[in-house]
């Protein structure tokens, strides 16, 4: 089969691309697992300091020598959430308060911000120099992508809908990634809520693909070979999938996560803004029960985000899954494989057609 061009631009073996995965969840194993398979390894780094950017850079490049990809949020804060004041700390702590007492927490300190500042961080992802810089929520400025192409760092932004991919390609990013509704994790919108753009993978990678000259890359849903050829049929160059690597060992996850995902709970996800203020999906459990309730009394993302951290981690400490982040997207149930050679091997196998009798 030819290689395609994102194959042939970012050099690539196969058209996979594995999905970034934030706070925490992408390791430096799991994308050199999937860079030395033939496929793009991703890391979401939009929770790291530019200090942290660099560290792990250096770590992935003594890892594998092939090309990975750096993930950063474009939108580092909704509105509310930078600054965010004490009073306003005050009044949202009593959301949180009985759930902290559940688990022995103390009250935390409110801080001077609750996430790291996508200009700064863009300067260590800038001198790292990945082969790929791909980020959510927004587009970079004109300086930042000039600044890529310099570098010969290829950028990958992601649309959830045709106008969105047309903004993309109108500020000349080199690949525009079409993420369906069904995808796990979050709903990168930029120009209108996420609420109102729920386009499926399907529609969304042939509008776009028949529309726009740059190569696209499908996502949402896909988590086998079929998948994979299914999207290209609609014109994608490769697809990301998410939820298959995430349920690999090499993921950051955690292994309760892990194990939901092959049981008949992941055949079930809803859209919600439970985990972190911006809408994502996930596997029900208590905390979207418990979140979606006080829906109208939850702060902002970034403030959402840093809250629940304290309450995720507890939980799983405590053995629980309670106030755990089960993201998961509608392919789910297609689960079959929890190591990466397993997966990476499978998907890129050509189907063998059956003998005649």
């Amino acid at each position: 089969m030819p290689q395609t061009d994102i194959q042939q631009r970012i050099g690539l073996r196969h058209p996979i691309i594995q999905g970034p995965f934030g706070g925490g969840l992408s390791t430096v194993e799991l994308a050199a697992a999937v860079t030395d398979a033939g496929g793009l390894g991703s890391f979401g780094a939009h929770y790291l300091e530019p200090d942290g950017i660099e560290a792990l850079a250096a770590r992935l490049r003594a890892a594998t020598a092939g090309p990975v990809a750096l993930n950063l949020w474009i939108s580092d804060h909704d509105p509310g959430g930078d600054p965010f004041s004490s009073e306003a700390f005050d009044a949202v702590w009593q959301v949180y308060q009985p759930f902290f007492a559940e688990y022995g927490l103390e009250r935390p300190e409110p801080q001077p911000r609750y996430h790291p500042r996508f200009t700064e961080q863009i300067d260590a992802v800038l001198e790292a120099r990945p082969r790929v810089f791909s980020f959510v929520f927004g587009i970079p400025d004109r300086a930042v992508l000039e600044a890529c192409r310099q570098r010969d760092i290829v950028t990958l932004g992601a649309a959830t809908t045709l106008a969105e991919a047309e903004a993309l390609d109108a500020a000349g990013v080199d690949l525009i990634l079409a993420t369906g509704f069904e995808a796990g994790g979050h709903r990168p919108a930029f120009l209108e809520p996420a609420e109102k753009n729920l386009i499926g993978t399907l529609p969304l990678t042939r509008q776009i693909a028949s529309r726009i000259k740059r190569p696209v890359i499908a996502a949402g849903g896909i988590a086998d070979r079929v998948g994979i050829e299914g999207a290209m049929a609609l014109g994608a160059g490769a697809a990301q999938l998410g939820t298959a690597f995430l349920a690999c060992a090499e993921s950051g996850t955690n292994d309760a996560h892990r194990d939901v995902l092959f049981t008949d709970r992941a055949r079930h996800t809803v859209l919600t803004r439970a985990y972190t203020g911006r809408l994502a999906r996930g596997i029900p459990n208590r905390v979207i029960a418990e979140m979606d309730k006080r829906a109208g009394q939850l702060p902002p993302f970034p403030v959402q985000a840093w809250f629940l951290g304290h309450l995720k981690r507890a939980a799983i400490a405590a053995g629980d899954e309670d106030f755990a982040s089960l993201y998961a997207g509608q392919g789910a149930p297609l689960l079959k494989h929890r190591r990466v050679s397993d997966l990476m091997a499978d998907l890129t196998t050509p189907a063998v057609a059956p003998v005649a009798a």
